[in-house]
């Protein structure tokens, strides 16, 4: 009995020994077939990118060195684009990332309780912008010819409060009293000085010590009305004291200033200026120390203002030097003046429009490598045929320096219209302005038989509002409309972000303020930068955003930072010839 039970028990343990080892080849030949499904999906998934004209090799993990040998490979073409604008005058203007400076997050956030909760802080405009400050500006302003506006400081300004009666009143921002010389006044470039002249305010480069609202009004004082400035009034030279600089504000063009207001606009507007920059100052000693804050603006300044082109073509010159074609946006007459006379004008030719805008000073530029084009032989601007390609009922907003379209051939006799432009802030000139590259080469045989390269600042939008805004998805369609597709392929990916700026509460224009907590909800950050290309010609082997100029982009990082000097990322893509 007990040997039948052994053998009877043996062969269970064969049989289950034999399950066993089933059920693991089982396992193993699911694992299989799983990874195999995987395989092919993922390379299906490739192929259809390739085919679609996207970036089917969108960075993932290549590496930088990869990326560089790529890019000097003779036999692609790489290209990469980049709005180069950022913070101009106001170091506080945006939110900014800044490493290893956690004073800088706490004091944008202190800014911004304190204005948003002043409670018992919020004094009277007297307390801070004084009666013996006030006499002394009315006497100034009496003196050089101006009416008193000592009725309007009793009656309306002395006694509000200085956050919810005067930064935050909506009728003196429609009525520009504080802005307007904000503008005019902030930051001016002045004729033999590579340096601007800044009022004595927060919200510039003013290095001077703001540690006292006393220190404040004497340098403010002398600034507005003892300091002549030889400033270029289009081409010619005028000597003038800052007063003289200011420009009446008309009823006509701000509806909400008063006929009274508009007839001594010039002092009213003075005054109110002088209020402004006050409570700055008061604020930035109240919520911080001067040690404190004022050695964090320098630090900033230094980066991000004073140093802003330098480190611009450091990172065009270390990190994307074998690029192609680079096309450029918002770029300062001093970038272009720097670029010809440095390491990238010894590599590149540095094509400015002929319209260059040396006024707003923003202009489109194209950089061509000279190992892929060694001559300009040939090359001719045509942006003035894309802009007479525009409808002749229709006004697209479009400045001065937004558009730079050329004719350029390379070292293979391979020809090209290469473009680099700018939209608009709502982006609604990108479509017209594409129909218009289109169409002005269509009206030539030389020009149509091209490949456009076409880089540029779409200002399109993740939710845009019709009419008012482009909508990303809509301008995916234009393009696709021109036999064109884009180095994110024929239909955009609404969340690839290439911006990500906010402003902060330290800026004139408190209505478009972002709290600390709501950057991403209410920040500019939106898929705006694009390369296109004809579909027929190119596929796309890579493709990748930066906004760190290491090839890197950060996602959820507000920039510029104090190395990226942009608000916008560099996009680039290496494009492969179609046989």
């Amino acid at each position: 009995m007990m040997g039948l039970i052994s053998r009877n028990r043996t062969k269970a343990l064969n049989f289950q020994e034999r399950h066993i080892g089933m059920s693991k080849k089982n396992r193993s030949f699911s694992l299989n077939v799983k990874i195999m499904l995987f395989l092919f999906v993922t390379a299906s998934y490739a192929l259809f990118m390739y085919r679609s004209g996207g970036a089917s090799s969108y960075l993932g993990s290549s590496t930088t060195s990869i990326l560089k040998a790529s890019m000097a490979d003779t036999s692609t073409l790489s290209i990469a684009t980049w709005n180069v604008a950022a913070i101009n005058n106001n170091p506080f203007e945006y939110w900014i990332t800044i490493d290893g400076h956690a004073e800088y997050e706490k004091l944008m956030k202190d800014i911004e309780f304190f204005l948003e909760n002043p409670g018992d802080k919020d004094i009277l405009v007297k307390e801070v912008f004084t009666e013996e400050m006030f006499s002394k500006l009315d006497s100034r302003m009496t003196e050089v010819g101006w009416e008193s506006v000592r009725s309007y400081w009793k009656d309306q300004f002395q006694d509000r409060k200085i956050i919810s009666g005067f930064m935050k009143d909506p009728l003196l921002g429609s009525k520009r009293l504080a802005s307007m010389p904000d503008r005019i006044t902030n930051t001016i470039n002045v004729v033999g000085s590579s340096e601007p002249v800044c009022r004595p305010t927060v919200i510039n480069m003013y290095a001077g010590d703001l540690s006292t609202l006393s220190k404040w009004w004497d340098a403010w004082e002398k600034f507005m009305f003892d300091t002549p400035l030889k400033i270029d009034y289009k081409g010619v030279e005028k000597t003038s004291p800052v007063y003289k600089l200011l420009k009446p504000i008309s009823q006509a063009k701000y509806p909400a200033i008063t006929d009274d207001e508009e007839k001594v606009s010039l002092p009213l507007q003075t005054m109110c200026g002088a209020i402004f920059d006050a409570i700055l100052v008061h604020m930035m000693n109240t919520v911080s120390k001067p040690g404190e804050w004022q050695p964090l603006k320098k630090t900033m300044v230094e980066a991000l203002n004073k140093k802003k082109v330098p480190n611009t073509l450091k990172i065009l010159e270390s990190t994307y030097s074998s690029s192609d074609i680079i096309t450029l946006q918002e770029v300062s007459s001093a970038l272009i003046d720097l670029a010809r006379n440095s390491k990238t004008g010894k590599n590149y030719h540095v094509v400015a429009p002929a319209d260059l805008d040396a006024t707003r000073d923003q202009n489109s530029v194209i950089l061509l490598n000279k190992k892929k084009f060694p001559t300009l032989d040939g090359m001719r601007e045509i942006s003035s045929n894309v802009s007479a390609s525009f409808p002749k009922d229709v006004k697209v907003p479009v400045a001065s320096g937004d558009i730079l379209a050329i004719a350029a051939e390379d070292k293979d006799s391979k020809k090209y219209v290469i473009a680099s432009f700018h939209g608009d802030t709502n982006g609604l000139a990108t479509i017209p302005v594409l129909d218009a590259i289109k169409k002005a080469m269509a009206s030539e045989p030389d020009l149509s038989s091209r490949d456009l390269i076409f880089g540029l600042d779409a200002n399109t939008y993740e939710k845009s509002e019709p009419g008012k805004t482009q909508d990303v998805m809509e301008w995916g369609k234009s393009y696709v409309s021109h036999d064109l597709t884009s180095c994110w392929g024929d239909i955009p990916d609404a969340k690839n972000y290439t911006t990500y700026n906010a402003r902060t509460y330290l800026q004139p224009q408190l209505n478009k303020a972002c709290k600390s907590d709501q950057k991403k909800e209410k920040g500019d950050i939106n898929p705006k930068d694009f390369i296109l290309f004809p579909k027929a010609s190119y596929e796309v082997e890579r493709t990748w955003k930066d906004n760190t100029g290491e090839m890197k982009y950060i996602e959820d990082m507000a920039f510029p930072t104090l190395t990226f000097p942009s608000d916008h990322g560099i996009l680039a893509t290496i494009l492969k010839p179609k046989a």
